[in-house]
């Protein structure tokens, strides 16, 4: 009811979409989510029927850092097509190539993600467990191919549908690998969330990055699946490596050789010798295979983690792994990401974005790339419309009082909905 008020009172402030954004295409239903960024609304296409997420991302150029994660994660989503990879529908079109500060990204919806279905779930059964894997797993077999590291894999950055269905999202924190010898590419900024972020990574922000540190977040998201609750929640960097050698025992030198960071590196060579924890007694509901691939997932050694191809072929997936169905992706051209390896400017980084926005305007692009498009042009464009709509509906969040958080329905997943395709 609230809705249909909410839909009508909009209806007669904003005529909708025009131009090449399609009449009336969008319907805005509630607000699901919101974040520094800005404001993520449900949505219905009134073209294809489909429930989407619309995001919208305010003043992008602001700080340049966050225009170039802006960038690299819709730039990423583009090449990375996949079905465990969250996907962007539509970029609508700004009034002006010259005068825009925000874009607004429509994303397939999704209902939840899995830091919402660990939360709402004690009762997950091991076809669960075993799915959730495949499906993160095939994600990064794709995303790794690509030679591409996501660098922030965590429960909140994968979403999920109510047949069980996950999606690898916020691709803002990946990296391309340009090198001919990607096990020695070093990248100078933050890293994921410390609770999911690799050993050889902790405390050190100059570090030598391979495939392995994705593995071992999702290593870490599985283990969370399986007891509930994170498995590594360090206060800080020396209470994470406590939590870790806990569980795994103390590393070898050879494993705290590849520690990049000195103060980490010393406190564990220090550190008094501690023996493996039980892997079956700390997860007592656990498949014994499940547990064997875990323990892989989760060596300290980086060298010693298996690819995601290599985990894909575990026992533990027999008769849910097809290779059919795990493709691997072509490598990310160098020339898509040329703007990492100069210093790009704020117009650089604007000039970028417009143009991934008409990858989803073909006629546009046709224009642009043969250089009929006018420079200081007017598009017709629903993105002012599109604002009145959603500072409208901000106002009703903000006026409640309420913080919003992520308010999906289907958090909690039904015993037997799977869809493994």
């Amino acid at each position: 009811m609230q809705n249909n008020n909410l839909r009508k009172k909009n209806a007669s402030e904003v005529d909708f979409f025009t131009g090449y954004g399609g009449v009336n295409r969008y319907e805005i239903l509630e607000v699901i989510g919101k974040g520094s960024y800005g404001l993520v609304c449900s949505a219905n296409d009134t073209h294809t029927g489909e429930k989407v997420a619309i995001k919208k991302i305010h003043n992008i150029f602001e700080h340049i850092s966050d225009a170039a994660r802006i960038l690299r994660e819709i730039k990423l989503l583009r090449l990375l097509r996949h079905p465990d990879i969250v996907e962007i529908k539509h970029i609508m079109l700004p009034p002006s190539k010259m005068d825009f500060r925000d874009i607004y990204v429509v994303f397939e919806l999704m209902e939840s993600d899995l830091h919402q279905v660990i939360k709402a779930n004690d009762d997950l059964t091991r076809e669960h467990y075993q799915f959730f894997l495949y499906q993160m797993l095939r994600a990064l077999k794709y995303i790794h191919t690509a030679n591409v590291y996501h660098r922030d894999l965590k429960p909140k950055n994968i979403l999920a549908n109510a047949n069980c269905k996950l999606k690898i999202c916020d691709f803002g924190l990946a990296r391309v690998a340009f090198s001919d010898a990607p096990t020695t590419i070093f990248w100078t900024d933050y890293v994921a969330t410390r609770w999911y972020r690799a050993p050889e990574l902790c405390g050190s922000f100059y570090s030598k990055y391979t495939p392995a540190i994705d593995i071992w977040s999702i290593g870490c998201i599985f283990a969370e699946v399986l007891i509930g609750k994170p498995l590594f929640p360090g206060k800080n960097v020396v209470h994470q490596l406590d939590l870790i050698t806990d569980l795994l025992g103390t590393p070898s030198l050879d494993a705290i050789s590849q520690v990049r960071n000195d103060k980490a590196r010393k406190y564990l060579t220090c550190m008094r010798k501690k023996q493996p924890a039980s892997f079956s007694h700390k997860f007592p509901k656990a498949d014994p295979l499940a547990l064997q691939l875990l323990k892989k997932l989760l060596a300290f050694d980086p060298k010693d983690r298996p690819s995601a191809e290599e985990a894909l072929a575990d026992p533990y997936f027999n008769g849910l792994a097809k290779v059919e169905r795990e493709p691997s992706c072509q490598p990310i051209p160098k020339m898509e990401f040329e703007f990492e390896r100069r210093r790009a400017t704020k117009e650089d980084i604007k000039d970028l974005i417009f143009r991934e926005i008409l990858e989803y305007h073909p006629q546009l692009l046709t224009e642009h790339i043969s250089g009929a498009e006018r420079p200081n042009f007017l598009h017709l464009s629903a993105v002012d419309q599109f604002r009145k709509q959603f500072s409208q509906v901000e106002e009703n969040v903000n006026g409640s009082g309420a913080a919003v958080s992520l308010q999906r329905k289907h958090s909690s997943l039904p015993r037997q909905a799977f869809n493994h395709h």
